[in-house]
């Protein structure tokens, strides 16, 4: 755990290897800890950064503000490259799945000179998702929806029982899944505590917000550093969309591939993830060669 002079929140990590520094991110509604195996891996060339995002595992969890600006993605991406300067590392590569590739987006602008290289996992930019919104997918990213709601309304009715929740948004409720038993105790227990709820449904509002304010003033504006977009085969990603397509929209330098799993790729192919990223961030061409954008890059 450390403290960030001037932004009032102790981010928790984890740190181990040696090499190019490495910063991982996690999604929703997990911790640091989903990166385990895969960081032991990469840690045999990298200096591996795992941290819990602002509002989620052992990092602090200040109360919302009106303008949900407390968890916007740059104020979270500002944690994470503050963290990294306190531990020396003023360049580095970031990796994020969920929730964490969506910091990784905006640390890419806000951060251009610091990114060397980013890495998102199973996601679209947040203007994609919002402004292709069908039945399909308002159906299976409900959650979306529900916790930007006012009023408390999801804190409430997941604080009634947050062990179900955490089961339903893993995907345990049809069956066992990839996820270990350990790890959803672990998840269970943090969403037990109401300041991780409100914190995690702030997160939501910021990007049904100034999120998409801030997205759509950088319309134009391409991630520069190069760019990899894995996914997973069985998530719905693959079934809408072509990942590699939607960002090449959005990023100068694109590569990608899929992977067999579902959109908690983490978990289900670890030892993929890992193989992925580390040819991507060693220049191996084992990763997909990358895609030069059109010249017209308009939306």
């Amino acid at each position: 755990m450390t403290h960030l002079p001037g932004r009032r929140v102790e981010i928790s990590y984890g740190l181990q290897g040696s090499g190019p520094p490495l910063l991982l991110l996690h999604g929703y509604p997990q911790t640091k800890r989903v990166w385990d195996k895969v960081a032991a891996r990469l840690a045999e060339g990298f200096t591996v950064v795992t941290a819990d995002l602002r509002g989620y595992g052992e990092s602090s969890k200040p109360a919302g503000l009106p303008d949900h600006s407390t968890y916007s993605k740059r104020a979270m991406a500002q944690d994470q490259v503050e963290l990294m300067r306190l531990l020396g590392f003023e360049h580095f590569a970031v990796a994020g799945h969920d929730r964490g590739g969506r910091v990784v987006h905006r640390m890419c602008l806000d951060h251009s000179d610091t990114v060397t290289m980013a890495v998102v996992l199973d996601i679209l930019p947040t203007t994609e998702v919002y402004e292709s919104v069908d039945r399909e997918l308002a159906t299976a990213y409900f959650h979306w929806f529900f916790l930007e709601q006012a009023n408390d309304l999801a804190e409430r009715l997941i604080d009634s029982n947050p062990d179900a929740w955490i089961d339903h948004v893993l995907g345990l409720t049809g069956g066992a899944g990839s996820i270990v038993l350990k790890d959803v105790e672990h998840y269970r227990s943090i969403f037990r505590d109401p300041a991780t709820v409100h914190a995690t449904c702030e997160d939501y509002r910021a990007a049904a917000t100034i999120d998409l304010d801030h997205d759509r003033a950088d319309r134009g504006n391409l991630v520069a550093c190069p760019l990899l977009v894995l996914w997973g085969e069985r998530g719905l990603l693959a079934q809408r969309e072509d990942p590699l397509a939607v960002w090449r929209r959005h990023a100068k330098d694109v590569r990608g591939s899929q992977l067999p799993g579902g959109h908690f790729v983490v978990d289900d192919c670890p030892e993929a993830v890992a193989d992925q990223l580390a040819n991507f961030l060693s220049g191996s061409p084992d990763t997909i060669s990358p895609l030069t954008p059109p010249a017209d890059v308009g939306f």
